[in-house]
C-alpha cells in the first residue's frame, strides 16, 4: 500500500534528477503509485521560484515521457512539487528547511536523496541530523546515497564512521541503479525460479563466465569526476561487481532483503584477492585514443575538455577474478567495461565446457562450438541458450542454433530502474541497496589493482574510438580458445 511521504531531493537542478529522477517520479505518477499525500521537495542553491522550478522540470520530463506528456498526469506531478533554494554545506539552513516542511503540514515519513558527489554525503548527513531531521520519533526518515560511496576501501570506512553518528543502517539507502533494472532482476529469476539450470551451475560444467558493459559514448562533461575515478571505479567495483555477485551467489534462504545481501557479501568475500605481483596478469587497464563511432571521428581521451594532459585515468578496464568457493573454483571471471566503443551493449555470458566426447565434430559445418547462456541486460533485455542442433535434410549435419527470449515489455510494463528504486525506499524495502560489508567486500576485490596503477603514472595502453577495446586485454584468457564476446549471436572478437 502507498505510503505518505515527504521526498527531498538534495542536487535536485543537477543532470541525475534531471534526467531520471524526476521523469521516474513523473511515471510513478502517471501509473498512480503515489500516495495522494506524496510531497517531492527539490533542493538547489539557484534563486528560483517554485514556477520556474515547475517548467524546468517540464522541460527535462517530456523528452523522457513514454508515450508522450500529458496534461493531467502532469498537472497532478506538478502539484507535488516545490523547491526550496538552500545550501547544503550551510549548518543553520537546515533548520529552515526543517520549517518549511513543518509549516506546509507535509507528511512526516521523510526521504533525503543526496544526489551530491560524495564529499558532500558527510556534512549533509551530519547537519540533516543535527537539525534532528534525521530522528524517527513522528515517521520514519532514510537518507538515499549515489555512488561512489568513497574513493577506496579507507576511505569508505571514514564515510561510514561519520554517517554512523547520525544514521541506523536501516534508515541509508546506498543505491545502485543497475539492481533496479529488471533484466537484472531477472537473473536471480532464471536462477532460482527454474531447475533446468542448478545442477550445470558449477565448475563442473562452466568454463568460464564473462560480464562486459560497453558504451557508445565518451566522457563528454563528466571529465571533472571521472579523471579522478576511471573505469574500475565507475563500474567495475559497483556495477559489474554486483552482477557477478548476483551470477555466482548461493541461493539465498529467502528473498527477504538481508537473506539476499548476505549471499551477495558471502560471495565477494570469496573472490581471491589479487596479489601485487598477479596485478599484470588480471587486470588490464587502456584509454582511448581518436577513432570514429556511429560515423563521427571522436577526440581522443587526453583532448576532451577538463582531462589532465598527463592523465593516465581508464577509460577501460577489464579483470580476471577467480572465486575460492565450492561451486567456482578455478573457473575463471571476466570483466571488462570501456568507453568509445562500437556499441551500448551489457551482456553476461556464461560459456560451458565441450561435451566429453564430440561424436558429430566430422558432421560440424564448422568447428565445434561449446553452449553458452547469454543474458542482455541491455539494451537489449533478453535471455539466449545456444545449442548444436541438427540442420534440416537428410545429412547428419549439425550447426549452432539459439534459443531466444526477449523480454522487453510495452510501453505499459517498461520501467526505468529507478521508478522501481524511489518507491522501494518509500516503502522500506532494502533488497536492491547495498548494505555497507556489500560495497566494503566491492573496494577489497579492486583496492590491489587500483593501487598498482596509482603508482604507474607514466604510460597507459591506448585504442582507437570506436573499437571493442585494446588488443592487450586478451592476455588475461586463460586458454587460447576464449575471447571477449561482444555479441548476442555466436561469435569471438
Amino acid at each position: 500500500m502507498a505510503q505518505s511521504c515527504t521526498y527531498v531531493v538534495f542536487g535536485a537542478t543537477g543532470n541525475l534528477s534531471m534526467t531520471k529522477l524526476m521523469p521516474a517520479f513523473y511515471h510513478l505518477e502517471k501509473h498512480r503509485r503515489l500516495a495522494d499525500d506524496v510531497k517531492i521537495l527539490a533542493i538547489g542553491r539557484r534563486d528560483w521560484n517554485r514556477e520556474e522550478w515547475l517548467e524546468t522540470v517540464k522541460d527535462a520530463v517530456i523528452p523522457k515521457a513514454r508515450g508522450g506528456i500529458t496534461d493531467d498526469v502532469c498537472e497532478r506531478f506538478c502539484q507535488r512539487l516545490d523547491y526550496f533554494k538552500m545550501d547544503i554545506l550551510a549548518a543553520d539552513e537546515y533548520e529552515n528547511l526543517k520549517q518549511h516542511i513543518s509549516a506546509n503540514h507535509w507528511p512526516t515519513n521523510m526521504a533525503f536523496y543526496l544526489s551530491l558527489g560524495p564529499d558532500q554525503f558527510a556534512p549533509a548527513v551530519e547537519y540533516l541530523g543535527k537539525a534532528g531531521l534525521l530522528k524517527q520519533d513522528s515517521g520514519w526518515r532514510r537518507v538515499v546515497l549515489e555512488k561512489p560511496f568513497g574513493y577506496d576501501a579507507e576511505s569508505a570506512k571514514q564515510l561510514q564512521k561519520r554517517l554512523n553518528k547520525h544514521l541506523d543502517e536501516e534508515q541509508t539507502y546506498r543505491i545502485d541503479h543497475y539492481l533496479g533494472k529488471g533484466m537484472v532482476q531477472n537473473l536471480m529469476v532464471f536462477r532460482f525460479a527454474n531447475l533446468m539450470m542448478e545442477p550445470l551451475w558449477n565448475r563442473n560444467y562452466i568454463d568460464h563466465i564473462q560480464i562486459t558493459h560497453a558504451e557508445d559514448k565518451s566522457v563528454g562533461t563528466r571529465a571533472g569526476y571521472y579523471d579522478t575515478s576511471g573505469a574500475m571505479r565507475d563500474m567495475i567495483q559497483s556495477h559489474l561487481l554486483q552482477l557477478l555477485a548476483l551470477v555466482a551467489m548461493e541461493p539465498p534462504a529467502s528473498m527477504e532483503a538481508e537473506a539476499l545481501r548476505n549471499e551477495k557479501v558471502k560471495l565477494l568475500q570469496s573472490v581471491r584477492p589479487i596479489m601485487k605481483k598477479n596485478v599484470h596478469n588480471q587486470a588490464y587497464r587502456a584509454q582511448y585514443a581518436e577513432g570514429v563511432v556511429n560515423g563521427q571521428t571522436v577526440p581522443a581521451y587526453l583532448q576532451e575538455p577538463d582531462v589532465a594532459e598527463d592523465s593516465v585515468t581508464e577509460t577501460y578496464a577489464a579483470l580476471k577474478l577467480y572465486i575460492d568457493n565450492w561451486r567456482w573454483a578455478g573457473v575463471p571471471f571476466y570483466i571488462q567495461t570501456g568507453k568509445n566503443m562500437p556499441k551500448n551493449r551489457t551482456i553476461v555470458a556464461i560459456r560451458f565446457k565441450h561435451p566429453p566426447k564430440q561424436f558429430f565434430r566430422e558432421s560440424q559445418v564448422k568447428k565445434m562450438e561449446p553452449n553458452w547462456v547469454v543474458f542482455g541486460i541491455q539494451p537489449e533485455e533478453s535471455i539466449r541458450i545456444e545449442i548444436t542442433a541438427k540442420q534440416p535434410g537428410l545429412e547428419i549435419m549439425t550447426e549452432q542454433t539459439s534459443l531466444d527470449a526477449t523480454l522487453k515489455g510495452d510501453d505499459n510494463n517498461t520501467y526505468d530502474a529507478y521508478e522501481e528504486l524511489l518507491l522501494d525506499v518509500i516503502k522500506g524495502d532494502r533488497s536492491l541497496f547495498l548494505r555497507y560489508d556489500e560495497v566494503k567486500a566491492a573496494w577489497n576485490v579492486v583496492d590491489p589493482v587500483l593501487q598498482a596503477w596509482a603508482a604507474e603514472t607514466a604510460y597507459i595502453d591506448t585504442y582507437p574510438a570506436g573499437t571493442w577495446g585494446p588488443d592487450g586485454a586478451k592476455k588475461l584468457f586463460d586458454h587460447p580458445e576464449q575471447c571477449w564476446r561482444y555479441h548476442y549471436t555466436p561469435e569471438c572478437a
